[in-house]
């Protein structure tokens, strides 16, 4: 069962029950994030960085700190454009399964696998999207204790399912408006198309007046951090 009908359902039921969480940037501009979940790939971010060059915009990167350690020049090609980088966990277990000092292990060896490859220091790595966007009240209470900040998203249009290049634009260009933030991945599942997606849906979303800024803006726009 396909669940992208009923994600901007949940997004409406969870937004205002979570409010110290990044869900969406300012709705009174017109400026929207492209985030990729589940890198970096050794093939498929590669892809997505050309598609970003040629289009000279800024995305925002959540990455997992085993992916980082496999492909670190990969990681360090993404950081060296300027993308912004936050954490996706170490190896993409659903935070609420492990506990407090697996939770803090796994952010903090990501952390490290950055600073490894990139050389950014834990302080400017501290956006967290919790992977299949599971969290519960006590995971945001440790984020707040470690000073992480909470980013989840605004349209998911499920593109790990491959439903192909011309569904997952469309579903985004259903959702899209001001201060969205958009999850999409370059991983191992759904990365195949996303190179391809983001050509058609870029343009697309330039000429309808958008401007792609990065989470870090998104969190300077909103009323939280």
């Amino acid at each position: 069962m396909q669940l992208s009908p009923l994600l901007p359902i949940v997004y409406r039921i969870l937004q205002p029950n979570f409010p110290n969480c990044l869900w969406n940037g300012d709705r009174n501009f017109k400026a929207i994030a492209l985030t990729f979940d589940d890198g970096p790939h050794p093939q498929y971010t590669p892809q997505v960085l050309q598609v970003l060059d040629n289009y000279n915009i800024k995305a925002s990167f959540f990455w997992l700190g085993a992916c980082v350690n496999r492909s670190p020049a990969i990681a360090k090609a993404v950081s060296d454009r300027g993308h912004w980088i936050g954490l996706h966990g170490y190896d993409h277990r659903s935070f609420p399964v492990l506990s407090p000092s697996e939770l803090k292990e796994s952010l903090g060896e990501t952390q490290t696998a950055i600073y490894n490859a990139c050389q950014l220091l834990p302080e400017q790595v501290r956006d967290v999207r919790p992977p299949n966007g599971l969290f519960t009240p006590k995971t945001l209470e440790l984020f707040s204790q470690w000073n992480y900040r909470p980013v989840m998203w605004s349209v998911v249009p499920e593109d790990w399912v491959l439903p192909g290049v011309a569904t997952v634009v469309q579903r985004v260009l259903n959702q899209v408006q001001n201060g969205s933030l958009i999850v999409l991945h370059d991983g191992a599942c759904g990365g195949q198309d996303v190179a391809a997606t983001i050509n058609i849906l870029i343009p697309q979303l330039l000429q309808q007046g958008y401007q792609f800024v990065t989470v870090d803006t998104l969190w300077q726009h909103s009323k939280i951090n």
